[in-house]
């Protein structure tokens, strides 16, 4: 058994592990990374870069059949499944160099592809391998959560770890689950040519503003995505290739493929948290707002730490780990700062308090600013006038925005900004967006925020003759 001594121990070598790591090693402290699978975590391997992969797959094929009202043929695409999944491949292949075990190891920190299981509340084992750490991380992220709906155990059903395993086209895809990745995966699908079923027990998007949710999901059903609501599944059953869905009403809805996208839930088990004084719930690791445990030793990022399931979440916590554990300074999450994003077409982006949560804090005091796609002449020019983006103002700042259309998640980063940074609606304003783009959709949300303040104010309008009556 091999005893090691270290400052930072990490376990998981996801996003958030992989910041970490990276960021301590390269400053000095002497680091040991864990972990059980792949190199990338979640994200890479199964996540982010695989469904974007295949998204970017699905939008030539529905490209061609949009082509007509821009002067071109449209035309039934001829999809190549295996090839769409070669495309995922080579995606991943291409951005796997960044993290893997070579390049931490290049960066001087110990990888060990372990499990790793605490021993006290200063020692974790892993294989042959004891380690005591200063502080230790824990970055395990999540797992596809598989509800226990009687017969789903006896079915071969899907998840966003196994679906990249496919190699032909699902004739008829049964989805368990309508929120952000099973949406994206059902027009994905919808759009390489399968027939698509989405079995939602409450309402899909749920999470979302009504208002912005109902501009994606018009689209999607418009594009032939079947989307069921307030149907919880109450039974499985099938084969491969013939599986049955039979729902609480009573219908039953048949299809060759059941993908299960209900959520995820944190990875803890395994980790016998309890002999390092590590207190847990559903959602993950309790943690404060500095990301420390129970244990004070011990830190939680990503996912499992219980703030939100998003690699830019997770990269956010470990930029904040590496200042607390390596540089002694003092750190405090802000979760209202967090963006998110849904990338159906077209996209779904927030970030901050949505407006119902910002009636609730501010009341008669908020302001929501709506700016239509349609009067945007990019979105124009581009037919993607089917959006919205909403601001919510308190005191002259943003508090929250949403956005649902084209470019929402690349949109939404101008408020994130401004979130993050304080800014007012006058240094939005301030902004000069080229033309023309879809940015500009922003910079006219401050000016129909500032408009009944400059253009309709009796004061401003007395001011202005004042003025011109002594300029020479």
């Amino acid at each position: 058994m091999e005893r090691i001594k270290t400052d930072i121990l990490v376990i998981g070598a996801g996003s958030g592990g992989l910041s970490v790591a990276a960021g301590a090693a390269q400053m000095g402290a002497r680091v040991v990374l864990l972990e059980r699978g792949e190199m990338g975590g979640d994200c890479l391997n199964y996540g982010c870069v695989p469904s974007k992969a295949l998204i970017a797959a699905a939008h030539h094929a529905q490209a061609m059949r949009d082509g007509a009202p821009y002067g071109v043929a449209a035309a039934e695409p001829q999809v190549d499944y295996a090839a769409a999944q070669d495309h995922v491949a080579q995606a991943i292949a291409r951005i796997a160099p960044n993290d893997s075990q070579e390049r931490f190891e290049g960066l001087g920190v110990r990888v060990i592809r372990e499990e790793g299981r605490f021993l006290s509340e200063t020692e974790v084992q892993a294989g042959d391998h004891v380690i005591t750490a200063r502080r230790i991380v824990l970055a395990t992220g999540s797992s596809p959560f598989v509800p226990p709906v009687p017969g789903l155990d006896g079915v071969p059903y899907l998840t966003n770890e196994t679906l990249w395993q496919l190699r032909e086209r699902p004739e008829h895809l049964l989805i368990v689950g309508g929120g952000p990745i099973g949406l994206e995966m059902a027009q994905a699908h919808r759009r390489l040519g399968s027939r698509v079923t989405v079995i939602e027990a409450e309402t899909a998007l749920g999470r979302e503003d009504p208002e912005m949710a109902a501009i994606v999901l018009e689209r999607l059903r418009a594009e032939g995505v079947e989307i069921l609501e307030q149907t919880a599944a109450r039974e499985v059953r099938g084969s491969a290739g013939a599986i049955e869905v039979e729902t609480a009403d009573g219908a039953v809805h048949r299809g060759s493929h059941l993908l299960v996208a209900v959520g995820r839930r944190p990875n803890v088990d395994g980790l016998d948290l309890d002999k390092a004084g590590i207190e847990t719930t559903k959602a993950g690791v309790t943690v404060d707002s500095a990301l420390r445990t129970t244990n004070r030793r011990v830190l939680a990022v990503g996912d499992v730490a219980g703030q939100g399931q998003f690699t830019h979440l997770a990269g956010y916590h470990g930029g904040l780990i590496v200042r607390s554990t390596v540089l002694g300074l003092p750190v405090r999450t802000k979760p209202q700062i967090i963006p998110r994003a849904t990338y159906t077409r077209p996209e779904l982006a927030h970030v901050g308090l949505s407006e119902a949560e910002a009636r609730a804090e501010y009341g008669d005091r908020l302001e929501v600013i709506r700016e239509a796609y349609q009067h945007n002449d990019r979105a124009i020019a581009e037919r993607q006038t089917a959006g919205l983006v909403k601001v919510m103002i308190h005191r002259g700042k943003p508090v929250g925005a949403t956005i649902a259309g084209a470019q929402a998640g690349e949109l939404i980063g101008t408020w994130a900004l401004a979130l993050s940074a304080g800014l007012k609606m006058s240094q939005i304003a301030g902004m000069v967006a080229p033309y023309p783009t879809l940015g500009e959709l922003n910079k006219r949300v401050a000016g129909t925020y500032f408009t009944p303040r400059l253009f309709q104010n009796d004061m401003v309008k007395t001011a202005v003759r004042l003025v011109q009556r002594w300029l020479p």
